[in-house]
């Protein structure tokens, strides 16, 4: 089970990260322009995964030609996650990126949908739509956890749709979550957190703790993922898949990994300090057949940190 802080040893914490230096952070960040900023916009196209009377528009990225691979980010990134990886898959498979509801430039609609179920039947409508067929999802942290629900539940109800599947650092047992995630899952703290602190800061928090070298974060990362943040009803849209990230009925998914008959590809960084690589050894012998790679020199997104290792691990499993 998530182990939940106390409120005195959540509030030490948030005190002691703001007297080490995070104001400095965001003078920085102001100073280098990106607050506030928009980026270039990338191609794309915002589709409807919902109903006609009960819309939610994905954002979804897509380019190349041949089998299809479906990239799904992980908790408070989108499709910029994948800039190493997405231009070189897409030079030899149909390369589809999505932003996950309330992330990026998808919706953020005030319900209470956000868990990785909630997620995967998104997803699962919007491969129909699109007449996927022979894919290969790629999830990395909280998208491995909607990749693996989702992979489990079209096995029952469309088995000719996944051809493999690849998990990167991905959450699929109950374990102990790091700070930043338990503050935003405490209520009244979270909310602090998100709208007292501006997002670059708020990002930059989370990259500390996702990277093992910090000299690799960039003030374009930061940016990239904190302006959608300015979004209206997204840092709600953060703390309700924050408070959702463990679902309800994850035994019930859990017995399920067994039936995914799929080729898996398991990529782990060895110091990885948000889910750890005890996760992915347990996942390779739960999944049938699955095989782990296990990355030196990476913390939580190894294609952000060792694009390269990454792809060739990645075109290895592909063929």
């Amino acid at each position: 089970m998530v182990k939940m802080p106390t409120a005195a040893t959540t509030w030490r914490a948030l005190a002691t990260f703001l007297r080490r230096g995070a104001w400095a952070i965001a003078l920085w960040l102001c100073c280098m322009g990106t607050i506030g900023t928009a980026g270039p916009a990338p191609r794309g196209v915002l589709l409807n995964a919902g109903t006609p009377a009960k819309p939610v528009g994905l954002w979804v990225e897509e380019a190349g030609a041949g089998d299809p691979i479906l990239l799904l980010h992980g908790l408070g990134a989108n499709t910029y996650t994948w800039r190493f990886l997405a231009p070189r898959l897409a030079t030899t498979h149909r390369v589809i990126s999505v932003d996950l509801k309330g992330f990026g430039r998808s919706d953020k609609p005030a319900d209470a949908g956000y868990g990785v179920v909630d997620q995967a039947r998104l997803l699962k409508t919007l491969i129909a739509r699109k007449g996927l067929t022979h894919l290969t999802i790629v999830g990395h942290s909280f998208g491995g956890g909607v990749a693996l629900a989702l992979t489990a539940d079209l096995n029952r109800s469309r088995p000719e749709t996944v051809a493999r599947l690849v998990l990167i650092d991905s959450i699929a047992y109950p374990q102990r979550v790091p700070l930043f995630i338990e503050l935003l899952r405490t209520p009244g703290l979270g909310e602090l957190g998100v709208y007292a602190t501006l997002p670059e800061l708020e990002v930059y928090k989370g990259l500390l703790t996702a990277y093992a070298d910090p000299s690799k974060i960039t003030v374009e990362a930061v940016g990239a993922y904190a302006r959608p943040l300015y979004q209206p009803g997204a840092r709600e849209a953060l703390i309700k898949t924050a408070q959702a990230i463990v679902p309800s009925n994850l035994p019930e998914l859990i017995a399920r990994y067994r039936t995914i008959h799929q080729p898996a590809q398991l990529i782990w960084c060895a110091d990885d300090r948000v889910v750890p690589l005890a996760v992915g050894r347990r996942l390779a012998r739960t999944l049938p057949r699955a095989q782990l790679a296990v990355l030196e020199g990476c913390g939580h997104v190894p294609q952000e940190e060792l694009p390269a290792a990454t792809l060739v691990i990645l075109r290895a499993f592909l063929g």
